[in-house]
């Protein structure tokens, strides 16, 4: 079904007809909470990330020409949660910021503070450095074999094997990316040694991601009913989201794949709170909404990860102040 008219049906008052339900190896450790719509964010949703410990960038009218990045500041409670929205969704680089075109599950800080983000139907690799107001550098997937159309993106972080690889997804197929990141002279990045992933080489061909994947971040073992290092998924069609073991490059097996969370409608991004270790996604459709389930073990950033972000958002408060003067 065409994503847009899937999201159309979800909004004539089928949002809700489902519980979202923790499957049973998770349901007694984590517990999921609605922070419902983000003010002044237009529908449909793309992917989120955070810009600090109490921002959070995320995707407004998501898939099409007039998609654009938002901020909205959140409110916490006295154990760290976010429980809330304080204000007005804000475009990303000011009035006329227009990082976010096409946006889609995939919206990451990468290296030097760059962002990357899936730019969906398209299928291209978006790259803006801080500061900037718009992409600069944009990477057409196809004529490099990548499926139409990425989705989803993700760095494999430290502590898992495959550190720093960047890993990509397309919807609606399934299929799973991986390479490396080179400097091209710009402040961006070349992609290096591009390959698809066989999710099962126990069975002939390459197998993908069922259910329909976008956004995926990564869970480090030692989380309840995480024994390994492991992924979790958005998965769009299947209304769900879904976890997997992950292997030795952090890339996830297919014969591992759990069901997290149920009962969805339309689950696009995800992304992990720096500050307690929530899992969040949002949804295209289904309201467009932002979920956050608890229960994860808060993290211990990596060096130079705060100094990444804190790049990031001193080069939007830079622009910022240059559009004022």
């Amino acid at each position: 079904m065409n994503r847009i008219l899937a999201a159309l049906l979800l909004g004539l008052g089928l949002a809700h007809t489902q519980a979202q339900t923790l499957g049973p190896e998770f349901a007694g450790n984590y517990s999921s909470f609605d922070l419902g719509s983000v003010p002044g964010l237009p529908t449909n949703y793309g992917g989120l990330t955070f810009l600090d410990n109490d921002t959070i960038l995320i995707g407004g009218a998501a898939n099409g020409a007039s998609g654009s990045l938002y901020t909205i500041d959140v409110t916490r409670n006295t154990s760290g949660a976010i429980t809330g929205f304080v204000g007005t969704a804000q475009r990303f680089g000011g009035p006329n910021g227009a990082v976010g075109e096409y946006n889609d599950g995939g919206v990451v800080f990468g290296p030097d503070g760059v962002l990357f983000t899936a730019r969906w139907p398209i299928n291209g690799l978006g790259q803006t450095k801080p500061g900037s107001t718009n992409e600069d550098k944009v990477i057409e997937l196809g004529p490099l074999g990548v499926a139409s159309s990425l989705s989803a993106l993700n760095f494999v972080p430290a502590g898992f094997g495959g550190a720093g690889l960047i890993k990509l997804v397309s919807y609606s197929g399934g299929q799973f990316y991986s390479a490396s990141l080179a400097p091209d002279g710009n402040g961006t990045f070349d992609l290096v040694g591009l390959a698809p992933v066989d999710v099962d080489p126990a069975t002939p061909g390459v197998q993908n991601l069922p259910g329909g994947p976008e956004g995926f971040v990564y869970i480090p073992a030692g989380n309840a009913a995480f024994s390994v290092n492991s992924m979790l998924v958005s998965d769009y069609l299947a209304g769900s989201v879904s976890a997997y073991t992950v292997d030795a490059l952090g890339n996830p097996i297919l014969s591992t794949r759990r069901n997290f969370l149920s009962g969805l409608q339309g689950a696009e991004g995800a992304a992990i709170d720096p500050v307690t270790g929530d899992f969040f996604f949002s949804t295209f459709g289904g309201g467009s909404r932002v979920v956050r389930v608890s229960g994860f073990t808060a993290p211990i950033p990596e060096p130079g990860t705060w100094a990444l972000m804190a790049l990031g958002l001193a080069g939007c408060l830079l622009a910022s102040r240059r559009r004022a003067g």
